[in-house]
């Protein structure tokens, strides 16, 4: 598959797994799956064309492993970035000594001052590496910048 059709899957994917479930007819279920052939007949019948291989590609190939399927393989579920609640029932652990947070340089100030807050999302995004936390900064523009959290 060409990058820009798995980009443009995987914008189509997190805007209806993440955000708009509703807006093609799904429902998530406990921890965010959605069945796989649910998912493809919604995306059929809302005139977006996508195989289970195409999925397949989508999953394997996004490099912030922004989907899964279950064991079975036949669900599917954005991992992270929900605005609608969904309980991902993910299980506890103890995080590593350090952490980092990438983000634009606008939030730089408030965030020395505050702190790191999660505003209007779920959680605050931490990587465990410094190089994830550039990419993610990244999405904010050049000059982004990055913190690290003892924990």
């Amino acid at each position: 598959m060409n990058p820009s059709r798995l980009v443009k899957i995987s914008k189509y994917l997190s805007k209806h797994l993440r955000h708009q479930p509703q807006r093609i007819g799904i429902t998530l279920a406990p921890g965010g799956w959605v069945g796989v052939e649910e998912l493809l007949a919604a995306c059929k019948k809302h005139s977006f064309r996508i195989s289970r291989g195409d999925l397949n590609e989508v999953v394997a190939k996004n490099d912030k492993k922004r989907f899964s399927f279950d064991s079975t393989g036949t669900r599917i579920r954005a991992n992270q970035g929900h605005t609608v609640q969904v309980d991902l029932q993910l299980d506890v652990v103890v995080p590593p000594d350090v952490l980092y947070h990438g983000t634009g340089h606008r939030a730089v100030e408030s965030i020395l001052r505050e702190g790191l807050c999660k505003m209007s999302r779920h959680h605050v995004h931490l990587s465990t590496d410094m190089a994830t936390a550039k990419k993610v900064g990244s999405r904010h523009g050049r000059g982004a910048g990055q913190f690290c959290k003892n924990t």
